[in-house]
C-alpha cells in the first residue's frame, strides 16, 4: 500500500491558496489541508482601498474563496482561525490553537508548505494606539477603516508613508471627502522610483489637493491632531499607517529554519527551506534577484502566486525551477500611473554594473488621433553590453503596457539594440509607428555611440558639482516663461543657427526642450559647428520639472509651472467640455487698415498656450468657412503655425482662392523673433 501525501500549507490568500489549489490539480489523492491564522482564506488584499473608496462598490467581490467552497472545488481542508504556534519537524507534527475557542489541535504533514505572508511594520509612535489609528492589510483592517469614516464622519487624514498601499489609501481617502496630508520619511514619495518618475505621481497627487510633507517622520500621534519631526503639526481626525511590512517568521525561527541575509526565510530555487520536507512561499521568503544574482525580499502579490504553484509542485515531486523575481511593480494615484522593474540607475551602479539611463516622452498613441497621452519611459541599461537591467515609466495612458514590455527586456537580457528592432502594434487609436519603446532604445543607441551626449537629470545633478554651465532653452518663448531653468537662455530652435557666433565653445553647454527631442536636435548643430562641451538633458524640461518637484536640486533652480487644480469630475468629460466651448468662439478679424492680418491655424488649445501679440485664431480646418470674412484679396496676411507645416497649407489655400499678398512666417518662434532681437548670455 502507498502512503498517501499529506500536504500541510499554513497561511493561505496569495500563496497559500494558489499552492493548494495547484496541489489538488497534481494530485487526486493527497490529503490537502490549509490552516489560517484569521478569519479569511482566499481574499483581494490588494483590492481593499478600492472598496474604501468606492470604486470597488460590493465588499463580497473581494472574498475570493470561503472555507465550504474551497473544500467543494478542491477537496481541501481548511480551517480558520487557526494559529500554528509549534512545527515539530522531527515528527512532522504542527501544534495549533483555535483562536477563537481556545481548542489545540495537531496536524500531520509529509510535506508542510509555509506561506504565513507578512505583517504592516507597526512602529512605536507615541498615540499609535488610539482608536482612530489604522493600518490595512485585512478584510477585518478595512471594516474598521470604512465603518470610521461613516460613523465618525472625519474631516482631515493623515497617511504616514508614500508607498503602494500608502498612496492608493490616499485616493481612497479623498474621495469620500477627507483632506489628505502624505509624510513621507524619504525625499519624495515611491522612493523606490527614480526623482522625475515619482515627482510625476507627486504632481498629481498635489492637483488633487493633496499635502505632501517629504523628509519629514511622525514622532506623537494626538486626538485630531498629528506632530512631525520638526515640531510642526497637521490636522488628522484619522490616521493610517503605511511604512512597510516584515515577514511573519516567529514560527519559522522557532522551528530552527535558516534565515537568509535579507531576513527573509531562505529557500533555494526549488522552494525548499533547510528542511527537505518544508517549502515556503511568499512575502516571507527571500529569492535571486535575476539582475543582481542575489537573495533579496519581494513582497508582491505575482511572485507570490507564481511560488505558491511552483512549491505545491515540488512538494509533490516535481523539479521546477523559481527563476527569481525582477520586482516589476505598479501604482495608480488619481489618473496617473507609475511602475518600476528590475534596477534603478543608482540601483544598478551600487550594484557594481557600468550602467547609465535615458528617459523619453511621447504619446502613448498618435498625436493626431482624439486622446493622444503622453508617457515616460526610463531604461537603464548596460553600457557595454546594452543589456537592460530595469526600467520606470510613466503617464496616463500606456505606462503599464510599456512596463510590461520592460519587464520582458529584463527578465530575458535583451539589449537596447533589441528594442529598438522590435515590431510594436501599431494603428492610430492605439500606438505610434515609432514607440515610446522604440525611441527610448534609439535614445540610448545614441548615449552609447557618443552620437548624441546625455545625461538623466538625476545623473546631472550630481554631475554638475563644481562646473558652472550654459543653460540653452531651445523651446519657444511661452514655453520658457511658464518654466524653466533659471539662468538658462532662450534660444527657439528654429533661430540657434543664428545664435551660434555669440556662444562660447570652451563652456560647458546643455541643451533642453520639452522631452528631449528637439534638444537632441540642437545638440547634433552644435556638434556639426565643432562645440566638443554639450550634453542634452534627457527628457527635457518634462523630467527637469517633475525632478524639482520631488528632489530639491543641488546643483540648480527651476521656475516651475503652478500646478493645475483637478477635481474628482471625470476629466475627460471635463476636457470635452473645454474642447466645445472652444470650437464654438467666433474669431475677431479686425478690419483692414495699415496693419497686415495675422493668422495663426493652430488649434484653439495650441493657442492659448501663447501666441504673436495681435494674432487672430483661426484653426486650419476652420479657415474654408471664414474665408469670406478675412477682406479684400490684396489685403496683407501673415500666417504662422508651430512649425510652419500648417501655415503652409493655409498659404495654399489662400492663394488658391485669389488670395495675392499671402506670407507663410514659419513656426511660432521665428514669429516671435520678429519682436525679439537680442540674446544673452
Amino acid at each position: 500500500m502507498i502512503d498517501l501525501e499529506k500536504i500541510l500549507i499554513i497561511g493561505g490568500v496569495a500563496a497559500g491558496a494558489t499552492a493548494a489549489a495547484k496541489a489538488r490539480r497534481l494530485s487526486e489523492d493527497s490529503e490537502i489541508t490549509i490552516i489560517e491564522g484569521g478569519p479569511d482564506i482566499s481574499f483581494a488584499n490588494c483590492g481593499l482601498p478600492y472598496y474604501i473608496g468606492g470604486d470597488i462598490k460590493n465588499r463580497s467581490k473581494l472574498i475570493l474563496q470561503s472555507p465550504e467552497s474551497f473544500y467543494d472545488q478542491y477537496r481541501v481542508n481548511v480551517y480558520v482561525n487557526t494559529m500554528a504556534t509549534k512545527i515539530d519537524r522531527g515528527n512532522k507534527v504542527v501544534e495549533t490553537v483555535n483562536t477563537v475557542t481556545g481548542e489545540k489541535k495537531t496536524f500531520e504533514y509529509t510535506k508542510l508548505i509555509l506561506a504565513q505572508g507578512g505583517k504592516p511594520i507597526a512602529p512605536p509612535i507615541p498615540g499609535a494606539e488610539q482608536p482612530h489609528v489604522f493600518q490595512l492589510w485585512t478584510l477585518n483592517d478595512m471594516d474598521k477603516i470604512h465603518s470610521f469614516i461613516e460613523n465618525q464622519k472625519p474631516k482631515t487624514a493623515v497617511v504616514v508613508g508614500g508607498g503602494f498601499i500608502g498612496l492608493e489609501m490616499t485616493e481612497a481617502l479623498v474621495k469620500r471627502g477627507l483632506k489628505v496630508s502624505v509624510v513621507e520619511m524619504m525625499p519624495h514619495v515611491m522612493s523606490i522610483l527614480e526623482g522625475e518618475i515619482a515627482g510625476f505621481i507627486q504632481r498629481e497627487l498635489l492637483a488633487y489637493g493633496v499635502n505632501l510633507y517629504t523628509n519629514k517622520g511622525v514622532t506623537e500621534i494626538g486626538k485630531g491632531k498629528v506632530k512631525l519631526n520638526d515640531n510642526s503639526e497637521i490636522k488628522g481626525d484619522l490616521v493610517l499607517l503605511s511604512i512597510g511590512v516584515r515577514p511573519t517568521l516567529n514560527l519559522a525561527k522557532e522551528a530552527g529554519l535558516a534565515i537568509g541575509e535579507s531576513g527573509g526565510l531562505l529557500v533555494d530555487s526549488t522552494l525548499k527551506t533547510s528542511d527537505d520536507n518544508i517549502y515556503a512561499a511568499g512575502d516571507m521568503v527571500e529569492i535571486e534577484h535575476r539582475v543582481l544574482g542575489k537573495e533579496v525580499r519581494i513582497p508582491l502579490a505575482g511572485p507570490a502566486n507564481r511560488q505558491g504553484r511552483i512549491a505545491a509542485e515540488n512538494a509533490l515531486g516535481k523539479k521546477h525551477h523559481y527563476k527569481g523575481s525582477i520586482g516589476t511593480s505598479i501604482v495608480k494615484v488619481f489618473d496617473g500611473v507609475a511602475g518600476i522593474t528590475g534596477l534603478s540607475l543608482k540601483g544598478a551602479r551600487a550594484a557594481g554594473f557600468n550602467a547609465d539611463a535615458v528617459v523619453v516622452h511621447k504619446e502613448h498613441h498618435t498625436s493626431y488621433y482624439p486622446g493622444a497621452q503622453q508617457v515616460t519611459v526610463l531604461i537603464v541599461y548596460d553600457k557595454e553590453t546594452g543589456v537592460v537591467l530595469g526600467g520606470q515609466t510613466a503617464g496616463y495612458k500606456g505606462a503599464d503596457r510599456r512596463l510590461d514590455v520592460l519587464a520582458t527586456a529584463v527578465a530575458n537580457k535583451l539589449t537596447v539594440y533589441d528594442l529598438a528592432d522590435v515590431d510594436f502594434a501599431y494603428s492610430p487609436p492605439l500606438g505610434t509607428a515609432n514607440d515610446a519603446m522604440n525611441m527610448a532604445a534609439y535614445v540610448a543607441e545614441n548615449r552609447i555611440s557618443g552620437y548624441s551626449p546625455a545625461m538623466t537629470v538625476s545623473e546631472l545633478d550630481e554631475y554638475l558639482d563644481g562646473k558652472y554651465p550654459l543653460w540653452i532653452d531651445v523651446r519657444d518663448e511661452f514655453s520658457f516663461n511658464k518654466n524653466h531653468v533659471i539662468g538658462a537662455v532662450n534660444i527657439p530652435l528654429e533661430l540657434l543657427i543664428g545664435e551660434i557666433s555669440k556662444m562660447p565653445k570652451d563652456r560647458l553647454i546643455l541643451v533642453y526642450d520639452d522631452t528631449g527631442k528637439k534638444g537632441h536636435q540642437a545638440l547634433r548643430i552644435l556638434v556639426g559647428k565643432g562645440f566638443t562641451k554639450v550634453l542634452n538633458v534627457s527628457g527635457g524640461m518634462e523630467s527637469i520639472s517633475r525632478y524639482a518637484m520631488a528632489v530639491t536640486p543641488k546643483n540648480f533652480k527651476v521656475k516651475l509651472e503652478a500646478i493645475e487644480a483637478k477635481t474628482l469630475e471625470n476629466e475627460e468629460v471635463k476636457k470635452d467640455k473645454d474642447e466645445k466651448k472652444t470650437q464654438e468662439e467666433v474669431p475677431n478679424i479686425q478690419k483692414e487698415g495699415d496693419e497686415p492680418l495675422i493668422i495663426d491655424v493652430r488649434t484653439r488649445e495650441e493657442f492659448q498656450n501663447g501666441a504673436y501679440p495681435s494674432a487672430v485664431n483661426i484653426p486650419l480646418d476652420q479657415l474654408p468657412q471664414m474665408i469670406n470674412k478675412l477682406g479684400s484679396k490684396d489685403r496683407k496676411i501673415i500666417l504662422y503655425c508651430a512649425t510652419g507645416a500648417r501655415s503652409g497649407y493655409a498659404l495654399n489655400f489662400l492663394r488658391a482662392h485669389g488670395f495675392t499678398n499671402v506670407e507663410n512666417a514659419g513656426g511660432l518662434s521665428k514669429m516671435m523673433a520678429r519682436k525679439r532681437k537680442f540674446f544673452g548670455f
